[in-house]
């Protein structure tokens, strides 16, 4: 339920009302009885507690790549030649 705040407008008495968001706004200060206005304030916003409600709750866990680097440095040893082809220096001897 919201809480509304209230002043009075005889003995500017301030106080606090919880109600539904239907109910009739209320009239009389509870000291003086006289006429009271409601006073818009900003209140605590939306409250989210309980599991599921930040970030890390529902992630996915991330897979562990390696950077981009690593395999860079990582090169290929080439094929052995089979010592038939013309472009290796062992067949031109």
């Amino acid at each position: 339920m919201p809480t509304y705040e209230y002043e009075c407008e005889s003995c500017a008495h301030r106080f606090e009302a919880f109600q539904k968001m239907n109910d009739a706004p209320l009239t009389n200060c509870p000291l003086c009885n006289q006429k009271v206005r409601r006073i818009l304030s900003g209140g605590i916003g939306i409250s989210f507690q309980g599991a599921g409600f930040y970030v890390t709750d529902s992630k996915k866990p991330e897979k562990a790549e390696k950077p981009a680097a690593d395999k860079a440095d990582k090169k290929q040893p080439s094929p052995a030649c089979p010592g038939g082809c013309p472009h290796c220096e062992k067949a031109a001897s």
